[in-house]
């Protein structure tokens, strides 16, 4: 009995290790119809309409994916999924007592996004370090940013650039300017408490910089 319960039970683990490669590698093409989180959302508070449109990278302003990438996680273009540097920052802080942003990646949080649950745990981050090395593996850089771009949380139901850009400035992803791209990219932290247009003065602040940062990076290469 212990012996079928045990052959059950890793079965069982292979059949999910081999599904979660499938899907990793079935969203390589296909685009994301919904995410964890916004299947939460929704049964949080039904009486929100969810505002998802997928786009290809070509519809979305060059100035947002710049932007997103100088907020957020500007060795994105280099690393393979972590980075270093920014985890022994975040370690050294915490030791201290402090919190330091920056330390979860662009292909981190979309490993997250896409595959896994919200709420913090050590389970989820271990499935999150394990979505993140098979996107690395199985995906382009292009693809991870596209896939993150049309995921994320960019306001209270409002997921993906182009409903962010239409919610907020009432036109299409590919028409976004530099300030109203790092308007957006601005209140990633907190999209559901932040708003990016009318910004704060803290968001309008953390626009500046974000602006600033654009400008030292150029010309977004992500071969």
């Amino acid at each position: 009995m212990i012996k079928k319960i045990f052959r059950f039970i890793l079965k069982l683990i292979g059949a999910l290790f081999l599904f979660s490669i499938l899907m990793v590698i079935i969203y390589k093409w296909v685009p994301v119809p919904f995410t964890p989180l916004m299947a939460i959302r929704f049964f949080e508070n039904p009486q929100e309409d969810i505002r998802h449109d997928w786009v290809e990278m070509e519809k979305i302003s060059a100035n947002l994916q710049l932007a997103v990438i100088a907020s957020e996680d500007q060795n994105f273009p280099i690393h393979s999924g972590f980075d270093m540097e920014a985890i022994g920052k975040a370690i050294e802080n915490n030791k201290k007592g402090k919190r330091v942003r920056g330390a979860s990646t662009i292909s981190q949080q979309t490993a997250k996004n896409v595959f896994l649950w919200p709420q913090r745990s050590w389970l989820r981050k271990g499935f999150e370090v394990y979505f993140t090395f098979l996107i690395e593996l199985f995906w382009s850089k292009e693809r991870i940013l596209e896939v993150y771009l049309n995921s994320i949380e960019m306001g209270k139901s409002i997921y993906g650039a182009e409903a962010a850009a239409k919610a907020w400035f009432n036109k299409s992803a590919t028409g976004l300017s530099q300030y109203e791209a790092a308007a957006i990219a601005a209140i990633l932290p907190n999209p559901r408490e932040y708003s990016a247009n009318p910004a704060s003065n803290y968001i309008q602040q953390r626009k500046n910089w974000i602006v600033r940062q654009m400008n030292n990076l150029g010309k977004l290469n992500l071969e």
